[in-house]
């Protein structure tokens, strides 16, 4: 899989997507055939998989984490399947955030961590054995719809409004990970995230098959004491542009920005370029969530970077209070009728 999303992947089909449209078709035969063929396996508790279509951000972390708070409000024990990014373990690990860092386990399942059980696995056969030996009577797993190797009870697919799906190629001569058709197919809802309309056509199309759409956003829980200032603000996730814009929407003034790669851990000289421009131009300093746990358990510039970085932290709201805990029931009802709960 594709790490990083071209630019030309989110604009209209031109000369780069043609010209590798016929490798497309090779990588969305095959992937389209190993979704058909795949043999999941049931775990004795419900599954719910927070997937989506495309590479690069549509707000699956801040999704599952609103939907294993959601269970840990109804009563349940959640626990979060993460396969990691980067992260220098092979072996299935409980992801500890007063211990670990970014480095080891990933960014994200040290984001999730904070608010539910997270276990990584590259088996998430493995991982999902783990989560329930530790009592979860609910796992959420966090990607992995397209590769899955564990029955899912419930498949919410996570579409960004402001990049929907992009040219609407399949990799590598665009974002979309396997036939759209196939995808909705084993797909139970869609999640909308945002308020543009660039998944619209998209999203009809997906309604026309059946399929529920729910609507939600994103929305910031701290930084309103950037109001008023001047702000370099430094992003290292899949869109970049959409934490300028939160950063904007909260009243701070961007006078200079960094955009790095998703996942990108920071070299030493690029801290110091960012607090030396900072200090010269006297711009308070302002990143996301993500990024900050990449800095946290180091010393030296990443350090003195996350000591004066303003973190600006967000949570994802359904539209509909009632939506988390419908699908949620959805899952359980799921699971009942093929007979899990028989196998606790």
């Amino acid at each position: 899989m594709v790490s990083e999303a071209p630019p030309f992947w989110w604009k209209k089909p031109g000369i780069q997507a043609w010209l590798l449209a016929p490798a497309s078709w090779i990588y969305g035969a095959v992937a389209g055939r190993r979704m058909v063929r795949a043999k999941r396996l049931e775990m004795p508790v419900p599954v719910i998989c927070v997937g989506n279509f495309t590479v690069g951000g549509a707000g699956k972390t801040p999704t599952v984490i609103a939907l294993a708070r959601a269970a840990k409000a109804a009563g349940y024990k959640p626990g979060v399947l993460s396969r990691g990014y980067g992260g220098g373990f092979d072996q299935t690990t409980i992801v500890d955030p007063s211990h670990h860092r970014a480095r080891d386990v990933g960014d994200e399942p040290l984001l999730i961590a904070r608010d539910a059980l997270t276990v990584i696995s590259r088996n998430r056969v493995d991982g999902a054995r783990l989560l329930v030996s530790e009592g979860c009577d609910l796992v959420i797993m966090d990607d992995g719809f397209q590769s899955a190797r564990i029955h899912f009870d419930f498949a919410l697919m996570v579409v960004d409004t402001r990049r929907g799906i992009g040219n609407g190629y399949i990799v590598p001569a665009g974002p979309v990970r396997a036939p759209t058709r196939l995808q909705l197919r084993f797909a139970h809802a869609l999640l909308k995230v945002g308020k543009g309309d660039a998944a619209d056509p998209f999203v009809r199309q997906a309604a026309r098959s059946g399929k529920a759409v729910y609507e939600a956003h994103v929305r910031p829980v701290s930084g309103e004491n950037i109001r008023g200032k001047r702000v370099l603000a430094f992003a290292g996730i899949a869109d970049p542009e959409k934490f300028y814009a939160t950063v904007q929407e909260l009243g701070g003034e961007i006078a200079a920005r960094r955009s790095f790669g998703d996942h990108q851990h920071l070299t030493d000289d690029e801290i110091d370029e960012i607090l030396a421009t900072a200090d010269r131009e006297g711009l308070e300093i302002v990143t996301t969530a993500k990024d900050a746990v990449r800095l946290r358990g180091h010393h030296g510039p990443a350090g003195t970077l996350l000591e004066r970085a303003n973190v600006i932290e967000v949570e994802l709201v359904f539209d509909s209070p009632t939506a988390p805990g419908f699908i949620i029931r959805q899952a359980f009802e799921a699971a009942d009728r093929r007979g899990a709960h028989r196998n606790r």
